[in-house]
């Protein structure tokens, strides 16, 4: 009996030591993910952005967990900037009531959609797309669209096939419009 005690002791004995080695093992290896993921979270800390009110807000709430390249690339209206904000508030954002407001103005003057080069085919796009898109559709819905030429042509040739009012005619100055309008970024 005293050796099958022995056994289980001894057995005991080495299950400790290997736990305290698969123990260390472990905290080693937190140690490097940590260190990993905390090196991967961009700091913003020194990114240019233009002056203007909601500036400070813009480095203190949001460059602490978004380089501001992520930031700067959306190119989206006051309605999906105001969206974006809530959707981050949502996910553990803190922004005060005060500041919302600022930090939504300054995006969207400063990271708003890119407005076309004026020429006749793209003031004819606008006018069709004025006409016949905002009909249905907010301003804001297509603004956070980004497609290529061709995505734009299949995506206006659905709507004609659902109703819109555009003609054949009129489709190919709504595609260049909306694709210089809400380029792919």
């Amino acid at each position: 009996m005293r050796v099958q005690g022995a056994g289980v002791q001894g057995a005991g004995v080495q299950g400790c030591r290997g736990a305290r080695v698969l123990s260390a093992g472990c905290w080693v290896l937190s140690a490097l993910l940590s260190a990993t993921l905390v090196a991967q979270v961009p700091s913003g800390g020194g990114a240019e952005l233009p002056v203007g009110e909601g500036a400070q807000v813009l480095r203190a709430r949001c460059l602490s967990c978004h380089g501001a390249d992520l930031i700067t690339s959306q190119q989206l209206g006051e309605a999906g900037w105001g969206r974006e904000i809530d959707k981050m508030v949502r996910w553990g954002a803190t922004v005060a009531d005060t500041e919302r407001g600022p930090l939504v103005t300054y995006l969207a003057r400063h990271f708003g959609p890119v407005p076309v080069a004026s020429h006749a085919a793209a003031a004819a796009g606008e006018a069709v797309f004025t006409r016949a898109c905002l009909a249905c559709h907010g301003a804001d819905l297509t603004e956070q669209q980004r497609l290529s030429p061709t995505g734009w042509t299949r995506e206006v040739e659905k709507m004609m096939r659902w109703g819109a009012q555009v003609s054949d005619a009129e489709k190919a100055a709504l595609v260049e419009y909306l694709a210089s309008r809400y380029p792919v970024r």
